[in-house]
């Protein structure tokens, strides 16, 4: 079976990592003038072949290079993750920022959370004007419930409790956004002495 993504394989890998040089320099600047380095760690892909594949059969869109390339905006995707809230958007305005990088769509689940809880920072970057990378920028608590609500639920199917079992979720989804609430301020207190 031929590649969904055609011959562009190699180029979507040249551009990920470009991104990911990028940020690797945004990171080195900022410990510079923070003395510490703003990521806890920052991870990258290029969507599946069989993800993409199913994420167009989900969209009603043919199984094509055309689909993969210009429908579907996460076939590169980076997830950038932070130790404190500022960071998240520091790192957003120096990526709005990058040479050759147009901002398509972005979406603040952080300040306007998911109903069940998720929160994140979303960006849809296009690059050099050619491909697309989906960049989630979000703290170490909000990677960590997200994470953790993936495995419950993806791993089993709910029936009975689900309601419950969505409120328990919001709540503790609740509980460490304020907990990095709490944790920036300390580190604004930190940083005034």
């Amino acid at each position: 079976m031929e590649s969904i993504y055609g011959d562009h394989l190699p180029a979507m890998l040249e551009t990920m990592n470009g991104l990911m040089a990028e940020i690797d320099i945004i990171r080195k600047e900022m410990t510079r003038s923070m003395d510490m380095d703003p990521v806890e760690h920052c991870l990258s892909r290029i969507k599946s072949e069989e993800s993409m594949r199913e994420k167009c059969r989900r969209r009603g869109l043919p199984e094509s290079e055309e689909s993969a390339l210009t429908q579907i905006f996460d076939a590169i995707g980076i997830r950038i993750v932070c130790a404190f809230l500022d960071d998240v958007y520091t790192i957003r305005d120096r990526l709005r920022q990058l040479p050759g990088v147009e901002v398509v769509q972005e979406k603040d689940y952080i300040r306007h959370a998911k109903p069940n809880g998720y929160r994140s920072y979303h960006m849809i970057l296009r690059v050099h004007g050619k491909y697309y990378a989906e960049i989630q920028l979000r703290t170490i608590s909000m990677d960590t419930w997200a994470a953790l609500e993936h495995h419950m639920k993806y791993k089993k199917t709910i029936s009975g409790n689900g309601d419950l079992i969505t409120r328990e979720l919001k709540r503790c989804a609740d509980e460490l956004a304020s907990t990095d609430v709490s944790m920036q301020t300390i580190r604004d207190m930190i940083q005034e002495l």
